[in-house]
C-alpha cells in the first residue's frame, strides 16, 4: 500500500537501493506485463454464482471506472478492465473474460447478479450473439430488501461491494494514476495479489487459489519472483501454441 514515491524512499532508507519512482513504476508496469497472462488463463475452477459491480478511479485527476466481475463463492476475481467510460463496451470484455474461465458453460444454472445498471442486461445479450452463453443477468436495485429478489441475493451484490472498498483502500495512496495503461497495469498487479497472495478470512487466512510453485517461496518478494516466472511460462506456451 505504499506509492512509487514511498517505495522508491523505502528502497533507499531500508535496503540501500537507490531507484527512482520512475524506474519503480516501469518495473511495476513490466511485472504486470508479464504476470496479467498467468492471472488471466488461470483455472479458478469458478462456482455458478457471479458478482458485478463497477467503481470510480481517478487518472490524471479523470474519472475512469474499474469494472469488477468475481465468484461470490469462491471469491476469486474472475473479469476485470479498466475504462474511460460507463459504456456497455468495457462491460462486455469484463463479463467475456469473466465467463471464459467456464470450462463447460453452465447456462441457465448460472447465477450473475448485478446493480441496476443497464450496460449488464445488455453486456449479456451481446454476449449470446457472440459466444451463445445463454443467462440471465438479475439485478438488485437500491440499499434495501424492498422485494424477492434483493432479499434473495442481496448478500451476492455484497460481497463485490466489499470487495470494492478493498481495491479503494489499496488504490487511495496513489492519489490516481498518471496514465491509462497505469491504471490497468496497477488493477491487474492488484488482481494477482488478490487471487494468489493476499490472505483471507474466507479460506481460513490463507491465498485463495494455492500454488505448489509457492512450496519453497517463505517471503512475499520470492513470491512475486514465482508470479513473474508462472507469467514467463504461460507467455510462452502461448507463442508456441500460435506457432504450431
Amino acid at each position: 500500500k505504499l506509492s512509487t514515491r514511498q517505495t522508491s524512499q523505502a528502497l533507499k532508507e531500508i535496503h540501500g537501493i537507490d531507484i527512482s519512482h520512475t524506474m519503480v513504476a516501469n518495473y511495476a508496469m513490466t511485472a504486470a506485463a508479464v504476470i496479467k497472462p498467468f492471472t488471466d488463463s488461470f483455472d479458478y475452477k469458478p462456482s455458478n454464482i457471479l458478482s458485478a459491480d463497477e467503481t470510480y478511479i481517478k487518472v490524471k485527476g479523470i474519472k475512469h471506472y474499474v469494472w469488477i466481475i468475481m465468484d461470490a463463492c469462491k471469491k476469486s476475481i474472475l473479469g476485470y478492465q479498466v475504462s474511460d467510460n460507463r459504456a456497455v463496451g468495457p462491460c462486455i470484455l469484463a463479463m467475456r473474460m469473466a465467463l471464459e474461465k467456464f470450462k463447460i458453460f453452465p447456462g441457465k444454472a448460472l447465477k450473475f447478479i448485478a446493480d441496476g445498471y443497464s450496460a449488464y442486461p445488455l453486456a449479456s445479450q451481446q454476449c449470446k450473439l457472440q459466444k451463445d452463453w445463454d443467462f440471465d443477468v438479475t439485478q438488485v436495485i437500491g440499499l434495501t430488501n424492498d422485494d424477492a429478489v434483493s432479499t434473495e441475493f442481496r448478500w451476492v451484490k455484497q460481497v463485490v461491494e466489499r470487495l470494492n472498498r478493498t481495491f479503494k483502500a489499496s488504490y487511495r495512496v496513489t492519489c490516481g494514476y498518471g496514465c491509462e495503461n497505469g491504471a490497468l497495469y496497477g488493477v491487474s498487479l492488484w488482481v494477482a495479489y488478490y487471487n494468489f497472495l493476499r490472505p483471507h478470512p474466507y479460506n481460513y487466512w490463507k491465498p485463495l487459489n494455492g500454488l505448489a510453485a509457492f512450496k519453497d517461496a517463505d517471503n512475499m518478494p520470492a513470491k512475486w519472483q514465482v508470479l513473474i516466472y508462472l507469467g514467463q511460462k504461460t507467455i510462452l506456451n502461448m507463442q508456441q501454441t500460435q506457432v504450431i
